[in-house]
């Protein structure tokens, strides 16, 4: 590390560098600060020469933790939220760089960044939510329908096939569906007041119900595994050779399977309302394929007793008027009614779907 620190510093000032002393800081200054025991990280302090001045500096590494630190992203959010806000307030310590530690173990600074981009691949390819709108708009099922609904059920059983020991980021996941900007919260949140079916009474019910959730499924650490983590009709596609692809994986590669499932199957549900207003075939045959693939695939006795808040999560999105402008009052009222109603369920029956929209 003294090496690397070496070389960081001396480019950094463009002229040799002699580190003198590298040693960790404890934060036990005074009294009242010794009683601290819990801290986000234990910081380098570096005392070096450079052109016959001589400096002092503090090295930040964000550790891991149960508290909102458990990604690589946490963390990186954590740093590039410091570096933008310590000089903005007077008196604070001043930060002076940001830092990159890379694969081969030097620190490169990335403080003239402004923001982060990501560049993927480009993937040709049509989009399962046009076959999905094609089956509302004809109402009949094509064999290559089944055969797509039968993979997609066999590409989650496998990656949900991959389990993760992290009780503490199992908690992390259940705290941003319930408490996320993108969760239940932030959902609740973005609808505006005033709507007669999904007034402040009916959004607080839904949000008490869901904690309720989040304190049953805290002891069931041992679900974590391999997800994408937005498994919808838009972020799943199909080459013209009929492979399957998947676009935009979000909230890291650990968490619940129910949440992959739930949120291709509910949009079975959410085409069909569209086309009957009901809960009908030919939809209602695809989902049912579906669940029996999946859980032939990968047996599950407990999917259908944690499923449920991540059901209501996935009926919110559908039904908001932010995301889907264009829905019809009914159908908001349906999918609100089935939110309510799952997370009521002891046990979720998918044979059953049609019930929760009444």
């Amino acid at each position: 590390m003294i090496t690397a620190i070496t070389r960081y510093l001396t480019e950094r000032h463009g002229a040799p560098v002699d580190v003198q002393s590298v040693r960790e800081l404890d934060g036990q200054t005074t009294r009242k600060e010794a009683l601290k025991q819990f801290g986000y990280g234990r910081p380098l302090l570096v005392t070096y020469r450079v052109s016959d001045q001589q400096r002092s500096e503090v090295f930040h590494r964000i550790r891991r933790n149960a508290f909102g630190r458990e990604r690589e992203d946490d963390r990186a959010a954590v740093v590039w939220l410091d570096y933008h806000t310590f000089n903005r307030l007077p008196r604070h310590v001043t930060a002076v760089d940001m830092l990159l530690h890379t694969t081969d173990g030097r620190l490169q600074s990335i403080q003239t960044a402004a923001e982060l981009l990501l560049v993927t691949a480009y993937q040709p390819g049509a989009l399962y939510a046009a076959d999905l709108a094609r089956i509302r708009d004809e109402g009949v099922l094509q064999p290559i329908d089944w055969e797509r609904a039968a993979n997609l059920a066999h590409y989650l059983a496998d990656i949900h096939q991959t389990a993760h020991h992290d009780p503490i980021l199992w908690q992390r996941r259940l705290r941003d569906l319930i408490g996320h900007g993108e969760g239940i919260m932030g959902l609740t949140d973005s609808y505006p007041t005033g709507l007669a079916y999904a007034d402040e009474n009916f959004l607080q019910e839904i949000e008490t119900q869901a904690n309720r959730w989040r304190w049953r499924l805290k002891p069931r650490h041992h679900r974590l595994r391999q997800v994408h983590g937005d498994f919808h009709p838009f972020n799943i596609g199909f080459t013209e050779s009929g492979d399957l692809f998947v676009l935009d994986r979000s909230r890291g590669e650990w968490g619940e399977p129910a949440d992959d499932v739930s949120c291709l199957t509910i949009n079975y549900l959410f085409f069909s309302l569209q086309r009957d207003g009901q809960w009908a075939r030919p939809f209602r045959d695809l989902h049912d394929h579906f669940w029996q693939h999946y859980l032939a695939a990968r047996p599950d006795e407990e999917l259908t007793a944690v499923i449920q808040p991540w059901f209501a999560w996935r009926a919110l999105v559908l039904a908001s008027p932010l995301w889907y402008p264009h829905l019809t009052e009914t159908t908001r009222r349906q999918l609100l009614t089935f939110a309510r109603r799952v997370l009521a369920l002891e046990c979720f029956d998918y044979g059953r779907v049609g019930d929760l929209i009444l």
